[in-house]
């Protein structure tokens, strides 16, 4: 199939829905019969008028019967059946619009499962945070504590002297807890 020609495969749907619609402007459309006039002639010339069928096997040309969606098997089987244009038959609409129809459910179906996908993803990735702000303010709060432990030991260092020539780490923590009491 070349490219672009699904777009051209979709004209006689389109073409339908504008034959569909009631204020046809076309004299010719608004005349029973009008197509029959166009029997063992073109399919070109049948087509001309947008509410005309062309069936290729009897080359017979019609009115479309805009009761039904296809045109009935008894009228023209789908394969021989023409309308819009003359080289896509209504067999090849079909199958075409269903596989272009099966793409498009595929295509939505794998976007919704990457969209889920991607937001169940983003919440791990929150609580990730969350827990690192966390321990990231512990940290700096045990800094805090630290700092103010060592500025205390420090000012117990300069209210009792030089300690650190003490021997003993039992003498410091026993000046520490004395200077804690009072």
């Amino acid at each position: 199939m070349a490219p672009g020609s699904g777009l051209l495969l979709c004209a006689p749907l389109a073409l339908q829905l504008l034959a569909m619609a009631p204020d046809s402007a076309s004299p010719a459309a608004a005349s029973e019969g009008a197509c029959l006039q166009y029997t063992n002639k073109t399919c070109e010339e049948c087509l001309k008028n947008v509410s005309c069928l062309w069936c290729s096997s009897n080359k017979k040309c019609m009115d479309y019967p805009v009761k039904n969606l296809f045109p009935p098997r008894s009228l023209c089987e789908l394969s021989s059946a023409r309308w819009g244009v003359c080289w896509v038959n209504f067999e090849a609409l079909i199958i075409t619009m269903s596989v272009v129809g099966g793409v498009v459910l595929v295509a939505l179906c794998i976007c919704c499962y990457c969209c889920c996908r991607k937001k169940k993803s983003k919440k791990p990735d929150k609580e990730d945070e969350k827990a690192a702000r966390e321990r990231e303010q512990r940290r700096v709060r045990q800094e805090e504590r630290r700092a103010e432990m060592k500025s205390r030991h420090d000012e117990i260092r300069k209210k009792y002297g030089k300690i650190h020539k003490f021997t003993s780490d039992f003498l410091f923590q026993v000046i520490l807890q004395i200077h804690v009491l009072h």
